[in-house]
């Protein structure tokens, strides 16, 4: 399934998603993502970038990816059907490579020499040191510091790849923080920097953008169901944290009512405590990092802290269309715990011989829930986002004795 003109149902002119996204940024910021905006437009109009971005998805990223059926693990639950959409066979182990080669092709038509990222897990900062790497242009990835002691292996695949790795120490020294930090550098060297936005958050038109990048996804799950089942899907389950890999499933499949959508954030240690990162359960709207969302904040409209056992769905807000759905009543939004999404990942790993990484394991847990309670025959497409290596030192570390 290759990429197509873009046909713009929303966001607005405005960049919102019904009341949420938009734009709430500094003055010296506007003109930037105006250039942004304008380029993106072009780019998605104009056949030859379109032809571009399609041979390095097929060439480089090794895209379609597969939508396999596990059978182990589907007899062991009973009842429906499930599919993995195996995100984490693309080339840097995770749907983060899609979005990456979309914008550094756009950064590269703007005539930008730099690209500046942030990373949670990790995944993103790679994707970013690796198309960098690719198309010759200096790169700088924010990591929070405790996120830079989870993901090690990836903070030293970054630098393998020639990127610079800037550890960021303030506030709770995650994803958060990390955003900070690279909206900062933005505004200090706009001129020749791109800022390569790792999910589909941020002021507008970067929700856009990350999911036109991401659609690849559903529209590939889409054809690849029909084609094996000759029928679509019943439920499409995707993580959220940011929501880059969920509404790249899910907006594909937004005119199909009969397709139940379902979005699973990190219920760290239990909703009841504060120790969760689940902005749609228990977020108002609010403002983070220049849009508008559901928002787990404090009564000064602060971002309050969050935490997840997945470096990339601790972050306190959503993306705007995920908010959209959720008020509108197109996709619901549920949450699983640290422990739930360390069971799934092991129960998939010694079922089908698939490790899968932290943050899909959650949307993994809550498939697991919900396939028993369906019926025989029923479908589940779970987006298997990325794959599980990166995580093992830190779920050996916190429950190597209990494996």
């Amino acid at each position: 399934m290759q990429q197509t003109k873009k046909e713009r149902r929303f966001p607005d002119a405005q960049g919102f998603f019904g009341q949420y996204g938009g734009r709430f940024v500094p003055p010296q910021l506007e003109s930037v993502l105006d250039e942004v905006e304008q380029g993106f437009r072009s780019a998605v109009a104009d056949e030859g970038f379109l032809k571009e971005l399609n041979r390095l998805l097929s060439e480089y990223v090794g895209r379609p990816s597969g939508l396999y059926f596990a059978r182990r693990l589907s007899e062991r639950l009973g009842g429906a059907r499930i599919y993995l959409k195996r995100e984490d066979m693309n080339y840097t182990g995770a749907h983060k490579i899609n979005h990456a080669v979309g914008q550094a092709l756009l950064a590269q038509r703007l005539g930008k020499t730099r690209i500046i990222a942030e990373t949670g897990a990790g995944q993103h900062g790679v994707a970013t040191a690796t198309v960098c790497a690719l198309l010759g242009m200096k790169c700088t990835v924010y990591m929070g510091e405790e996120d830079c002691r989870r993901q090690q292996l990836n903070v030293f695949r970054m630098k393998m790849l020639g990127a610079k790795v800037v550890s960021v120490q303030s506030g709770t020294r995650t994803l958060k923080d990390a955003v900070d930090a690279a909206f900062e550098e933005l505004c200090r060297s706009p001129q020749d920097t791109y800022y390569l936005m790792g999910s589909a958050v941020g002021p507008a038109p970067y929700p856009e953008i990350v999911g036109f990048f991401q659609s690849v996804i559903g529209q590939e799950a889409r054809a690849q169901c029909l084609a094996l089942e000759h029928r679509l899907p019943d439920v499409l389950v995707a993580c959220v944290g940011g929501g880059s890999n969920a509404i790249g499933l899910f907006a594909p499949f937004y005119d199909d009512p009969g397709v139940r959508m379902v979005g699973v954030e990190a219920a760290g240690r239990g909703l009841d405590t504060p120790d969760n990162a689940a902005a749609m359960s228990l977020g108002t709207p609010g403002i983070v990092h220049g849009f508008r969302c559901r928002l787990i904040q404090d009564e000064n409209g602060q971002p309050r802290p969050v935490y997840s056992i997945s470096a990339g769905l601790d972050y306190p807000g959503v993306g705007p269309e995920h908010c959209y759905y959720r008020d509108t009543g197109r996709a619901e939004y549920v949450a699983a715990t640290d422990d739930e999404a360390v069971q799934a990942m092991l129960l998939l790993a010694r079922t089908e011989g698939i490790v899968p990484a932290i943050e899909s394991s959650h949307a993994l847990a809550y498939a697991c829930r919900l396939a028993p309670e369906m019926e025989r025959g029923q479908i589940i497409i779970v987006n298997l986002s990325g794959r599980g290596d990166k995580d093992a030192a830190e779920i050996e570390r916190l429950y190597g004795s209990r494996l």
